[in-house]
């Protein structure tokens, strides 16, 4: 089955950190992820730009409805996500605990759907 691990964070917090911090923490993400590869877990996953490059779009009643981010105020922001292949959702909750952003963000687990 698949899962989508969503990784959220605090933008200004990242952004603030220093040199050091930030190489240290995409190192961490790229050895999590090296190994979600080399267990054939690993389907895709990116980090995401800003809040603030979102574009959020709405068509209520066809009448299309653009807005540029951020468009929620919130402590946390969705920073990037990994699609994996696991057994089940304790499987899925496993290889989260093992991503970077679980030690001091937020990860969220959600199975996709199967049509």
């Amino acid at each position: 089955m698949q899962y989508m691990l969503l990784v959220y964070w605090n933008e200004a917090e990242h952004k603030n950190a220093k040199k050091e911090q930030k190489a240290e923490t995409f190192a961490a993400y790229a050895a999590y992820t090296e190994t979600l590869k080399k267990a054939g877990a690993y389907v895709a996953g990116s980090g995401l730009q800003d809040s603030s490059m979102a574009t959020v779009v709405r068509a209520p009643e066809g009448k299309t409805t653009v807005l540029n981010g951020p468009y929620i105020e919130s402590k946390e922001q969705l920073g990037g996500y990994y699609i994996i292949e696991a057994d089940d959702l304790d499987s899925a909750v496993a290889w989260a605990a093992r991503c970077p952003g679980s030690r001091q963000d937020t990860v969220e687990v959600r199975p996709l759907m199967v049509y």
